[in-house]
């Protein structure tokens, strides 16, 4: 996978994410401030690899991390992720 796709990926979850969060402010509200969020995908065990080693880096910098697991995407809605489960993670 290349930077390109990779930082694609990155940014096409991060703006589903943002939108699931408009759509759910309670989840939102408990998010730390300035957390890395970093993404899990089922169907996309390569980006997920990516992301896996992303969060251990951040992690062993001390920044807080926060994981959002999600099956995949699915076509354009009110937020394309599938059952996203949002969690602060000490270190992965």
């Amino acid at each position: 996978m290349t930077e390109h796709e990779l930082v694609d990926k990155r940014l096409t979850f991060s703006f589903e994410f943002s939108r699931y969060l408009i759509g759910h402010p309670e989840t939102a509200q408990r998010l730390p401030p300035n957390a890395a969020v970093i993404f899990l995908v089922d169907d996309d065990p390569g980006f997920t690899q990516h992301e896996r080693e992303l969060a251990r880096r951040l992690a062993a910098e001390g920044q807080p991390v926060i994981t959002v697991h999600v099956r995949g995407l699915a076509p354009p809605l009110e937020s394309r992720l599938i059952e996203p489960q949002v969690e602060l993670s000490p270190m992965l």
